[in-house]
């Protein structure tokens, strides 16, 4: 970094390979990191639709991604990462197998010129597929996805309570940086979330001071 606080191309290149290595390996298939300095978030993504294939991008704003410490943005890209890796839609579950049931039906019915079966079936099938998305953007998903995260962080060497600090933290800061007055809905969840976390980690153990 030069003193006005500019990062060079191979800074970005370097941050990006060491990223990757932090990832877990289901990430480092499925996910790819990419620049993207005129984005207004420190870090985003697009939710990733049924039809599309290929990688799923995390785009990073470098010029405000510094500006956290490199304890908060490994906890906040596994974050992004894990909830991402998350969504699968084409797994064995109820929703998933009634879609695909659905859909089925509705090309039967459409052979069958079968119009109030065909319009059965495609109401089942919306129906299905709409559970399916509420699920995969709810705020359970996202405070599961911090859960993962810690255990991934915890797996690359960091200690519980100081992953959860970072994590919180990165949460907080990265609001500050976009110029948000307030944090969202969900960020306040998960922030709620991890000082629970938090204080479990720090709150001393009943049965030690039974030995007092």
């Amino acid at each position: 970094m030069n003193r006005q606080g500019t990062y060079q191309g191979s800074d970005q290149e370097t941050e990006i390979r060491r990223l990757k290595e932090l990832m877990p390996a289901s990430g480092r298939m499925l996910v790819k990191l990419q620049a993207q300095p005129k984005q207004s978030r420190v870090i985003d993504c697009d939710f990733p639709k049924p039809w599309q294939f290929g990688d799923r991008l995390v785009k990073i704003n470098f010029s405000l991604w510094w500006e956290l410490t490199i304890q908060e943005r490994d906890l906040l890209m596994l974050s992004v990462v894990c909830r991402l890796v998350n969504i699968r839609w084409f797994k064995p579950d109820l929703y998933q197998g009634l879609t695909v049931a659905g859909a089925i039906a509705v090309g039967v019915q459409l052979w069958q010129r079968d119009g109030v079966g065909m319009v059965v079936a495609g109401g089942l099938t919306a129906l299905a597929a709409q559970q399916i998305w509420r699920g995969y953007q709810s705020n359970e998903r996202e405070i599961e996805a911090d859960a993962q995260a810690l255990k991934v962080a915890v797996r690359r060497g960091y200690n519980q309570k100081e992953a959860i600090q970072a994590l919180l933290t990165a949460i907080e800061n990265t609001a500050r940086i976009e110029n948000r007055s307030t944090l969202s809905f969900n960020e306040l969840l998960r922030c709620q979330n991890l000082r629970l976390m938090l204080n479990s980690q720090t709150s001393p153990d009943p049965s030690l001071s039974r030995n007092f």
